[in-house]
């Protein structure tokens, strides 16, 4: 359970210990402040680093000329790998952009790029989170870039667009490009929504040898088999058409405005061709690609809501409805990076960073997407059914536990399990634990988690006063 468990105190050794940031002392100090983060992931800076002297060795840290995006994100990278290199499970690697809204940050105005309708200013921020295909345990980022857009030239041609490597279309690509292929005998899944839907992403992924399901974008031509050769048919008109191969309930997440559901869907596959584009769009060759598209289409949806609708696209072979439903499975796995978005922004605060440079702030982001996968780990460790009846002392520390009962029981307990302590924890940020709540999720962990080390320090604090009155 080495991600899963709630392995607290040697958080930042696990994720950030081996960063390399040119002296030892610094890379103790990244260590030691993401690990005070983690008891206190809410809130601004100075909440999250309570004590003035940690605050200002983070600002020292960061302003540092070593202490780079690449240098602070690689060991937790590094430590992601390992463990979906190590996994017998398929691996689905999630990828998805959320923008980092710095409008206010007057100072970075001319160093970021246009966001929104181009009014605003900070970065797009392409993520690709690693999850377990089966259990949807996250083990982490295996990739992150901040992104500048550029103020669109109206002049340049297209064959110079073309050539710009950093343009906003090859996110898909650049991330997937440094992740790499997987080992022999591993299968992992990019998984995309409608941004990776272009032919250079699919092309790309294709002459790697990679996997995908991408939520179709383009409403383009494909060719499907005809007797005698192929047809050209519109592809969403023509997967809307494909008969039925079973139906199967996926759970749809809440949103704003959007209360959490189960949705119905009917589920069908084809194989299709997909020709590259005649004016090319990005770099890519001039070979069809062949896919299967999968529909899954929501029957009968609850009145005033909009029917669920997914085409999605696949190289991974797609005949059979098990197989069809593990690609929606895949696809519905999607939603854990825009909770990781929602950790990045609401649980960790990282757009109230207040640095008036690039050079201090692209490390911090670093600093606070780690400490965002700890959200959602707090999730996992909740979770896991191989180690909820296993003593909780095995993966938190024994104080934790005993405060945790005290609160809970008005005794202290030595034989709580993982489950119970973090649906106390749980309890404790706000969730019922009623039959009708659900698993609790990370938001109302992080405040419990929260809310459980200003319990710790209470307790610290009146253990050091009963020593002193002996």
């Amino acid at each position: 359970m080495d991600v899963a468990t709630a392995r607290f105190p040697t958080f930042g050794e696990d994720h950030l210990g081996a960063a390399q940031l040119g002296h030892r002392s610094r890379t103790a100090r990244l260590v030691k402040t993401i690990n005070l983060m983690v008891a206190h992931p809410g809130g601004t800076l100075p909440e999250k680093l309570n004590r003035p002297a940690d605050l200002r060795a983070f600002y020292r840290l960061v302003n540092h000329d070593a202490v780079t995006h690449r240098a602070v994100l690689e060991p937790h990278v590094a430590h992601t790998l390992a463990l979906i290199r190590a996994t017998p499970e398929t691996v689905l690697i999630l990828n998805d952009t959320t923008e980092i809204d710095l409008t206010g940050l007057t100072t970075l105005s001319g160093q970021v790029g246009q966001i929104g309708n181009g009014k605003r200013r900070g970065y797009l921020c392409h993520n690709s989170l690693a999850v377990a295909a089966g259990t949807r345990e996250v083990f982490g980022l295996v990739h992150q870039i901040l992104h500048n857009r550029p103020q669109a030239d109206k002049t340049e041609t297209r064959a110079a667009r073309r050539a710009k490597n950093d343009r906003e279309s090859r996110l898909w690509v650049r991330g997937s490009e440094a992740v790499g292929a997987a080992p022999e005998g591993k299968v992992w899944v990019d998984v995309c929504d409608r941004g990776g839907d272009t032919f250079e992403y699919l092309d790309f992924k294709r002459r790697q040898g990679g996997h995908f399901v991408v939520r179709s974008r383009h409403d383009r031509k494909v060719g499907v088999p005809k007797a005698g050769g192929m047809a050209k048919v519109l592809l969403h008109a023509h997967a809307r058409s494909l008969s039925e191969l079973g139906r199967r309930e996926v759970e749809i997440p809440a949103a704003a405005g959007r209360p959490k559901r189960t949705a119905t869907l009917r589920i069908a596959a084809a194989e299709v061709e997909i020709a590259a584009p005649k004016n090319p769009r990005g770099e890519h060759s001039k070979e069809p690609i062949t896919v299967w598209v999968v529909y899954a289409g929501e029957i009968d949806p609850p009145a005033g809501v909009e029917a669920v609708e997914w085409i999605l696209l696949t190289n991974v072979a797609t005949t059979t409805f098990a197989a069809a439903s593990e690609r929606v499975e895949w696809y519905a796995t999607r939603w854990i990076v825009e909770e990781y978005h929602k950790g990045m922004k609401t649980g960790c605060s990282i757009e109230t960073m207040q640095f008036t440079t690039t050079g201090a702030m692209e490390p911090a982001l670093a600093v606070m997407s780690v400490l965002a996968v700890f959200l959602l780990q707090l999730r996992n460790a909740s979770r896991d059914e191989a180690t909820q009846g296993l003593a909780a002392t095995d993966f938190v520390p024994r104080r934790s536990g005993e405060v945790m009962s005290l609160w809970r029981y008005k005794a202290v307990k030595t034989d709580i399990t993982v489950k119970s302590f973090y649906l106390m924890v749980a309890r404790l940020g706000g969730h019922q634990n009623r039959k009708c709540d659900g698993a609790p999720g990370w938001i109302v962990l992080w405040r419990g988690w929260t809310k459980l080390q200003a319990l710790l320090e209470g307790a610290e604090i009146a253990d050091q006063i009963k020593r002193g009155k002996t």
